[in-house]
């Protein structure tokens, strides 16, 4: 009887633990229950912001192409040497972000965009442009050219993340990745950022909760650090057993058999 009832608790406790486990696992738990206004709020991806180190593609576009030629690298490098390459992925046409966010444009001279977000970039470069030099104010693309983010942890295939567009969202990242194993810890996603001013901050992030898509830490800013942390399960699977102790409790695990052993010819 006493037997029974252990294995039935065992199994009960098994079923429980399971249960419990079992509910860390999904993303985003009652996502489809969150009202369309709040999912409306949320539907526009914030900016990357330009930082030092950033490759920048800038082309300055208008109706009159001779006249925003000087603006545009590609065409000025080549006007003044008549040589060159006039692929537009030649590091040389592109624009590298210095430690004090600035870079050096053609004709408009030392311009500072560090801190500035991908559009407030775009408008700057413009208005530096438009009167001044041009009669008709020009479109400004800017694109990032090593926008990446970088992920490991308890993720299938840890490593640096690439976005070739610029954007890269929280679930992107980790898609990209193969993952989370089923030993990552959902309610717990670190993120390591670095900002404009050098200074880092931390966020996190519970991938369980539905409320994550609207959260600023959502949308991913480069060379952001995302770290997974093992969950209780890969903590256990972990522990190593001091050789005393174990020696210790194989002892004593013997001395309880033999007891046991006794005591059952006895009675």
């Amino acid at each position: 009887m006493k037997t029974k009832l252990f294995f039935l608790l065992t199994l009960a406790a098994l079923f429980l633990t399971s249960c419990n486990s079992s509910k860390d696992i999904p993303y985003m738990i009652g996502a489809n229950q969150l009202p369309q206004e709040v999912l409306q709020s949320a539907a526009k991806a914030s900016d990357p912001v330009v930082m030092p180190g950033d490759l920048l593609q800038i082309n300055v576009i208008s109706g009159n192409t001779e006249a925003v030629k000087p603006f545009n690298k590609i065409d000025y490098v080549h006007n003044i040497s008549g040589t060159g390459n006039l692929s537009s992925e030649n590091s040389m046409y592109n624009y590298l972000v210095d430690e004090k966010g600035n870079i050096d444009f053609p004709l408009l001279g030392t311009l500072h965009v560090g801190g500035m977000s991908k559009s407030a970039t775009e408008n700057y470069i413009a208005s530096q442009i438009y009167p001044r030099y041009l009669t008709e104010r020009p479109s400004v693309e800017v694109r990032f050219l090593n926008f990446k983010v970088y992920i490991l942890g308890e993720i299938k295939s840890p490593g640096e993340i690439k976005a070739t567009n610029g954007r890269l969202n929280l679930l992107e990242a980790i898609a990209k990745a193969g993952d989370l194993t089923i030993h990552g810890r959902r309610d717990n996603v670190m993120i390591v950022r670095t900002n404009s001013d050098g200074s880092r901050s931390i966020q996190t992030v519970n991938m369980n909760d539905k409320n994550m898509i609207v959260s600023p830490s959502f949308n991913l800013q480069q060379n952001d650090i995302i770290y997974i942390e093992p969950n209780s399960s890969r903590a256990r699977q972990s522990w190593n057993v001091p050789p005393a102790l174990s020696l210790g409790m194989s002892s004593v695990g013997t001395l309880i058999s033999i007891a046991t052993f006794i005591i059952t010819l006895t009675k």
